[in-house]
């Protein structure tokens, strides 16, 4: 079967087409995304503006004639965070409906979770033993755990890098202070909840996924995406450590010079790099493992979970 996957997130619309069939891994066959910013295209009482709106609508009209032209029989359309949270997003995805004839379901922050830790799972497996998945969007941060394909616990923080980055930065340099500010209320948030993932114990192995965790990584030394999915890569947190100063200094063009950081990406790598810090800090881990699966893997996956029940 070939599947599209329109994924419209925070930072990037991006349309997957896969073929799939039960038994056997999603087997990528095109991409087609833009970079949308749905994050930051927010008026002050929290409405996607009429300008996010229809880039929304154009790339929407785009992905749908794309899916046509590659032969998908199916089409898995969904939204996160930046239309979740936005306070027009009834009548934002209305819109989209009405021009595009495509419907756009909203998932849920747990629901997110939920699919991105087993698309992680299938990806390590049960040797994994008790999983712990992060997941830092351009407008939510993703925390599951547990030991079977459901996790145990799954939730969602707002505390994604574009929304950060949007908040505290707001187009420059934050000062010392700022920082200091952001770190301290970053790492209040992740820790409220916290103990949902440590009562358990320390988790057999830690994964992170999205462009935010791999762009980290391969600052701090990962192997570049052209190696392929199946090379390991990690991010550890005393390389982490040792970077952020470095991150903080550097100037936005000296930042897109960087290994693995895109140019519409600059502004969200301190904010992420922040939130990836607290996440391995208050959890007490020494590394994250990247895995190359993530939520639009896990949507495919229990779609095809669902056909093999019917």
């Amino acid at each position: 079967m070939r599947l599209g996957v329109l994924d419209i997130g925070s930072n990037t619309g991006h349309l997957l087409v896969v073929d799939a069939h039960r038994g056997a891994a999603p087997l990528p066959a095109f991409s087609y995304k833009e970079p949308l910013r749905l994050a930051e295209h927010l008026d002050g009482s929290g409405a996607v503006t009429a300008a996010g709106i229809g880039a929304l609508t154009s790339f929407t009209a785009g992905a749908m004639q794309v899916a046509e032209d590659k032969g998908c029989e199916q089409m898995l359309a969904f939204a996160t965070s930046a239309v979740r949270d936005s306070a027009n997003a009834d009548d934002v995805l209305a819109h989209v409906e009405q021009r595009t004839g495509t419907a756009i379901a909203v998932l849920s922050g747990e629901d997110e979770a939920r699919l991105t830790f087993l698309a992680v799972r299938r990806w390590f497996g049960w040797s994994a033993g008790r999983l712990a998945v992060f997941d830092i969007g351009g407008g939510s941060l993703e925390i599951a755990g547990g030991t079977d394909e459901e996790p145990d616990v799954a939730w969602s923080l707002p505390l994604g890098a574009a929304r950060l980055a949007r908040r505290w930065f707001g187009g420059s340099t934050p000062d010392d202070d700022a920082v200091r500010r952001l770190r301290r209320q970053i790492r209040a948030d992740i820790a409220r909840d916290a103990g949902h993932l440590l009562r358990p114990g320390t988790p057999d192995r830690a994964a992170a996924t999205s462009k935010t965790f791999r762009s980290l990584a391969r600052i701090c030394g990962a192997a570049p995406s052209g190696d392929g999915p199946l090379v390991p890569r990690s991010l550890p947190a005393a390389a982490l450590a040792e970077w952020l100063p470095k991150l903080l200094a550097l100037a936005p063009d000296d930042l897109a010079d960087l290994p693995g950081v895109s140019p519409s990406r600059v502004h969200q790598i301190v904010p992420g790099a922040l939130v990836a810090e607290a996440v391995m800090d208050i959890f007490d881990l020494t590394e994250l493992e990247i895995c190359p699966w993530a939520l639009r893997e896990g949507v495919i996956l229990e779609r095809l979970d669902r056909i093999r029940v019917l």
